[in-house]
């Protein structure tokens, strides 16, 4: 039987790769706390409709990219492809829609059936927030600020820049929407043969086309700027000086566009040129009727994803391992006490490992190979006097101790 491997698309979390992506996960997970949002965890599967509702019949995830299966009664399910449409339909499911706003902050693994490349995996995994019940561009604003203030405790703010754009609200859209269909009908021979299609069932979803063709289009096409009303133009300004007041710098990309109706106002994406094509490493935007599709009522909300692949990726170097302490008996007599000295360091909140296997001098050798600080060594002499001897593996220097008093003399010293 030849060696199994991971699946096409899949890979293991071991070693430094683990190190980084915990460090990703346990550094949002603290960032999100301190602005006051709630860690939510959601099944990885859900009812297809949570995904073909609310991310669009026609869009290439539902089409082309969810991993959808029929269960054994009959059910059709989608490994999640998205975090935001589950949250969504958690908030209504567990009756949260009358205690408003909720600030929510998940993390874990997505599924697309897509081109493996770097940073991108079909299993792939976020960290993500999403502020539901609010509809103040200041708030948006602080949303924002709480993803840069991740990647700047990641090391990652000179990596980055962000970019925004406005989507208006749904007349400007409309408005919009409508010039839009104008203009590529008049260039539909151009148009890919999808982008043809969509140009009938959801115009807006050619502007996430990725046919060249396609793109070449969107250089000419009418811009947003010139429909905006008076209402999204005090949106988008307020908007622009809340990133202001937080400190947060920003540049306008008017190409940033998401092809979902439901999309409104702020859209913005933090950008890497450090990752090749997969530039962006977390993105946003604000959505008005993601919950009403859950059978909840109209509510704003914003939020945004960021890939933790890709954010590994950019650490400049993994997590270092914390020193271990060794213990070590030497004498038959002595294991219960070695046993003992290695809960009450672990007890004190303390890295400890029994080391068992081959002579003192094979275990030692493997000790100061391993990169721990100190050894405990636990003799048959030592211990009728009720002491231990600490050997400190940097400074080569050991002294005879109480054995009661190790756990307290290595959290002084480790």
């Amino acid at each position: 039987m030849n060696q199994l491997q991971p699946v096409r698309g899949t890979h293991d979390l071991i070693g430094e790769t683990a190190r980084r992506h915990a460090h990703v996960v346990e550094t949002a997970r603290r960032i999100a706390a301190t602005y006051g949002y709630e860690e939510w965890a959601t099944p990885i599967f859900e009812d297809t409709r949570v995904f073909s509702r609310t991310l669009g019949d026609t869009s290439d995830v539902v089409t082309k990219e969810m991993y959808t299966f029929e269960d054994r009664g009959g059910d059709s399910l989608t490994l999640r492809p998205e975090g935001t449409a589950a949250i969504c339909r958690a908030l209504v499911t567990n009756g949260l829609t009358q205690t408003l706003p909720q600030r929510v902050f998940y993390q874990g693994p997505m599924f697309r059936y897509e081109r493996p490349q770097k940073g991108r995996f079909r299993q792939f995994h976020q960290i993500g927030a999403e502020l539901l019940g609010t509809a103040e561009p200041l708030l948006d604003a602080e949303t924002i600020a709480m993803g840069y203030a991740i990647l700047k405790e990641l090391g990652l703010g000179d990596a980055v820049t962000l970019e925004i754009n406005t989507l208006g609200d749904p007349e400007s859209r409309a408005a919009w929407r409508e010039a839009l269909v104008a203009y590529f009908r008049e260039h539909r021979d151009a148009l890919s043969e999808e982008s043809q299609n969509r140009l009938e069932a959801n115009p807006l979803r050619i502007l996430d086309s990725k046919s060249a063709q396609d793109r070449a289009l969107l250089d000419d096409a009418p811009a947003f700027a010139n429909y905006l009303n008076d209402e999204s133009r005090r949106f988008w300004d307020a908007l622009r000086r809340g990133l202001d007041m937080f400190g947060v710098a920003f540049v306008e990309n008017p190409r940033i566009v998401r092809g979902l109706d439901y999309y409104s106002h702020t859209a913005f994406e933090f950008v890497t040129n450090k990752l090749g094509a997969q530039g962006t490493v977390l993105a946003g935007g604000r959505y008005e009727g993601l919950v009403a599709q859950m059978g909840g009522p109209v509510t704003p909300a914003i939020g945004w994803a960021g890939g933790i692949e890709r954010l590994a990726l950019l650490l400049d170097a993994p997590p270092e391992v914390k020193a271990g302490i060794a213990v070590v008996s030497t004498g038959g007599e002595t294991m219960p006490a070695a046993v003992g000295v290695v809960q009450a360091l672990r007890n004190a909140g303390l890295k400890a490992e029994l080391e068992l296997r081959g002579s003192l001098k094979k275990r030692m050798e493997r000790i100061a190979k391993s990169g721990a600080s100190y050894v405990v060594l636990l003799g048959d002499e030592e211990l009728q006097r009720g002491n231990a001897q600490l050997r400190d593996l940097k400074l080569r220097a050991q002294r005879e101790v109480p054995i009661a008093d190790v756990p307290r003399l290595l959290a002084d010293e480790v």
